[in-house]
């Protein structure tokens, strides 16, 4: 079962924006996508709101996440989001064990 997390992290003045780049730049997004476990960590920046960005975050099981959790790199991640002055709001999903039903298949382009 997978687990998906979207992290909604919104500032002021392009704080959410300059918290990623420094994400990226410090490589510290690089060692949490080489992390055991780790399937999807990816930012996007919603077309609506230009001081929010989505961190789509991916992992393969609950136990992969708590090693995660318990990383060096969430203290790095509170550190920048202090810094940054960013809010948070958490959305959890895991994945469907049976998959497309064919039923919504046919609204997918492959």
């Amino acid at each position: 079962m997978g687990i998906t997390i979207n992290l909604y992290y919104t500032g002021t003045n392009g704080s959410a924006r300059e918290f990623v780049q420094e994400m990226e730049d410090s490589g510290t997004a690089d060692l949490i996508r080489e992390e055991p476990g780790n399937q999807r960590y990816a930012y996007f920046i919603p077309m609506d709101d230009p001081e929010t960005v989505l961190l789509i975050d991916t992992w393969r099981d609950q136990a992969a996440l708590d090693l995660h959790h318990a990383s060096p790199m969430m203290g790095t991640i509170a550190r920048l989001r202090e810094k940054y002055d960013l809010h948070m709001r958490v959305e959890r999903y895991t994945t469907d064990e049976d998959g497309i039903p064919n039923s919504d298949r046919q609204f997918i382009k492959q």
